[in-house]
């Protein structure tokens, strides 16, 4: 025994020294009113060459590029003696040290005030970091492990830090393993309160689920009550994927941001998720139900997106925007089950339909495949450009287009197989062959998705890979819009136009002024491909200044619409030179269409109830 005991203290030793000493960050906030942090990183046991530091640009679950380099200022770098070394800006976003002893020290002051999920904040109240917005971190040490302390201001009243990182018996201490899964660790350092609950796993394993609450007037009660609802909703969305995953720091932690100067938005990440909704008061139990939608989407991502994965965004690159093929089902599946698993827990009232009625009349379907949509993210994810886009008719967002085929796809399956199958049972197929796969570090995905992975799990579920081609084929590679009349029928729906005679010109925005309708309107939307105004020449910038020879007016505009379909109208235009011209306007049938509940008509069938009651009923027993 004593033979096995030295030997093993030898291998621990062996293997620390072989061990590679961690960046370590220390962050300090001087002046937190003032919205800056100090932060000095060390680069430890360094080669011989210039070290190379960046800022990233982009951030996980935000696929546009951000250049977060452009918020840090007074850097400075020594080496492990103290020894002040020159800083040579490379690029945009990086940063070459030479002349360096095998350490170097790097210190800088980067400025935030954007609470949201992708930027960083810092006032007297708090510290909202998101990591990827507030670090520097160094190209060629993305294995190293990463120790960060936090030192908060005397007397801000800050008591403790939320995060998904490794803790320590420092409160104020914690550890990554590596870079990858650093960069997915936001901070909320504040006076929180905090609450949570437990899960079981099929086996018997415990997961701990925590709340942590930044907000002006939240008590230990409220956030006690929301943790109540959100086990309620979280044991829902464990039934779906039949299981909840080993959580690598202990804990899920969902940081809620409720300050009043924050934006609306939510961020997923490996084991926590960051939700920033401005002035929300969690004292009511209205204000707490207020709270689910954001807390259902973000929180189905602990299964979806974070390791039930696509190949393209495994790892995340942090230097570039991230194009994937297949955010409809990471971003839109996510959108669609939202909504649905709060109605099973009996949480809400809100129905998954909606998103049938967008795909169905938005003009960017009819343009870009759910796959060409997903890969427009780079430019539509809160991108930021000065120039015109079109969005507005080629762009129908992968949230709620990828929501609509989530749907169609729920219904056609249950249909199809007698209610033996549903999205549930492909959600859970992917995820054991796919996201349940352990991973090889924390921070990683052993076996991400491709798109003919997604096709393949189909057809082998329903044991048909001709539908499952097809189903690609026509809704998720083509432009085809699912009939989801026929399918929502099914659970006793009906999805009937709006107006049934009514005239249409098209979803055209217009400002009347003394000359006329302005096309287009203050934020200069674009006319709609295959509407009755683009097939007359209309688009924006242009003036209608008359309709059938009356000067144009609001209220002559919308009199168009109590017409019929194939009405024609005289127009003149003018456009932005100030030539007019004259054209002509023939009238659509709208497209507009309502889903309303059968009962409100006739009491509903056996077999509509039972349709809608397995689809949307609680699935605990």
């Amino acid at each position: 025994m004593r033979l096995l005991v030295v030997a093993l203290a030898v291998a621990l030793i062996t293997v620390h020294a072989q061990s590679p000493a961690p960046v370590s960050y220390v962050v300090t906030f001087p002046e937190p009113e003032h919205h800056w942090m100090q932060v000095e990183v060390t680069f430890p046991e360094l080669g011989p060459t210039p070290l190379r530091t960046r800022m990233s640009r982009s951030s996980p679950g935000r696929y546009a590029v951000h250049e977060f380099a452009k918020n840090v200022f007074a850097i400075e770098a020594r080496d492990g003696r103290g020894t002040a070394l020159a800083v040579e800006r490379v690029d945009a976003d990086s940063w070459r040290i030479a002349g360096h002893d095998g350490t170097v020290r790097v210190t800088y002051r980067i400025f935030g005030d954007h609470v949201d999920g992708t930027y960083m904040a810092i006032d007297t109240t708090h510290a909202h970091l998101n990591t990827p917005a507030a670090f520097l971190w160094a190209d060629d040490l993305a294995s190293r492990p990463v120790r960060i302390r936090i030192v908060p201001p005397v007397e801000a009243g800050w008591t403790g830090v939320a995060t998904q990182l490794f803790t320590t018996p420092d409160p104020w201490t914690f550890t990554a393993p590596n870079l990858q899964y650093f960069l997915d660790s936001p901070l909320e350092i504040a006076d929180l309160v905090t609450g949570g609950f437990t899960l079981h796993t099929p086996t018997g394993e415990t997961r701990a689920f925590r709340l942590a609450v930044h907000a002006l007037d939240a008590t230990q009660a409220d956030v006690d009550a929301l943790a109540g609802l959100v086990e309620r909703l979280a044991r829902e969305q464990a039934v779906v994927f039949g299981d909840v995953p080993a959580l690598e720091p202990g804990a899920y932690t969902i940081l809620l941001d409720l300050v009043p100067w924050a934006d609306s938005d939510g961020m997923e990440h490996r084991n926590s998720t960051v939700i920033t909704i401005p002035g929300l008061s969690l004292r009511t139990d209205e204000g707490r139900r207020s709270a689910l939608p954001t807390i259902s989407h973000e929180m189905f991502h602990l299964w979806n997106v974070e390791r039930l994965r696509p190949a393209d965004l495994e790892p995340f690159d942090f230097t570039r925007g991230n194009v994937s093929c297949c955010l409809w089902l990471a971003e839109g599946f996510t959108q669609y089950y939202g909504p649905l698993l709060l109605h099973r827990a009996g949480l809400s009232n809100a129905l998954p339909i909606g998103s049938a009625i967008a795909a169905l009349t938005a003009p960017g379907r009819r343009v870009r495949s759910a796959v060409e949509m997903s890969q427009q993210a780079t430019f539509a994810d809160a991108a930021v450009s000065n120039d015109a886009h079109d969005r507005s008719r080629t762009f129908f967002s992968y949230y709620t287009h990828g929501a609509a085929i989530a749907l169609g796809l729920d219904l056609a399956l249950r249909d199809r197989t007698g209610g033996r199958l549903s999205l549930d049972d492909y959600m859970r197929q992917l995820w054991r062959t796919y996201g349940a796969v352990p991973a090889p570090a924390p921070g990683l995905v052993a076996r991400p998705y491709t798109l003919a992975d997604l096709r393949q799990t189909l057809g082998a579920l329903v044991d048909d890979q001709a539908f499952a081609d097809d189903f690609f084929a026509r809704y998720i590679e083509g432009r085809e819009a699912i009939d989801y009349r026929r399918l929502l029928a099914l659970a006793g729906f009906v999805l009937e136009p709006v107006a049934p005679t009514g005239a249409w010109p098209g979803e055209v925005a217009i400002t009347e002024t003394s000359g006329g309708l302005v096309v287009g309107g203050p934020a200069g939307t674009l006319v709609p491909f295959d509407t009755p105004a683009y097939a007359a020449g209309l688009d924006t910038g242009d003036r209608i200044v008359t309709i059938d020879g009356q000067p144009a007016t609001r209220a002559a505009w919308e009199a168009l619409r109590r017409g019929t379909p194939g009405d024609s109208h005289a127009l003149v235009i003018e456009r932005r030179d100030g030539r007019r011209a004259q054209t002509t306007l023939t009238m659509a049938a709208d497209p507009a269409r309502r889903i309303v509940p059968a009962e409100s008509r006739r009491p509903l069938t056996d077999a509509e109830r039972a349709f809608r009651d397995a689809w949307l009923g609680s699935r605990i027993r």
